[in-house]
Formats: C-alpha cells, sequence, structure tokens
C-alpha cells in the first residue's frame, strides 16, 4: 500500500531544516518503509478507535 511519497520525503526533510546550521543532505530508503508502518499503525488503532465509538466515520480525533 502506498501512503508516503518516497520523493516528497526529502523535500520535506529539506523544508524542516530550513535555518539550521546542520543538515541532513540524504534520506535513506528504509525512512519510507518505516514511515508507512508508522502510518499504517496509527490508522490501525483511529480505526479501532471509531468503531469502538460505534462510528462509520473516522475523524480526525481518532488519530
Amino acid at each position: 500500500m502506498a501512503l508516503i511519497n518516497k520523493s516528497r520525503i526529502k523535500e520535506v526533510v529539506k523544508e524542516l531544516q530550513k535555518g539550521q546550521e546542520e543538515e541532513v543532505s540524504s534520506v535513506a530508503e528504509e525512512v519510507g518503509l518505516a514511515l508507512e508502518k508508522k502510518v499504517e499503525n496509527i490508522l490501525n488503532d483511529a480505526i479501532e478507535r471509531a468503531k469502538a465509538n460505534k462510528r462509520r466515520t473516522l475523524q480526525a480525533r481518532d488519530l
């Protein structure tokens, strides 16, 4: 499942570092895979919370 755009990760990392002295200059492939897994876990937990509250709509508060 492709939730994370791997090419965008590098752009975001660069944006987050603006104005910092030392910068991370590259992002390993495994970062995208790990980030994808974290997002999936967050969504699974949110789904369970919505179900526990007897809702069929996933909401931001479930995150």
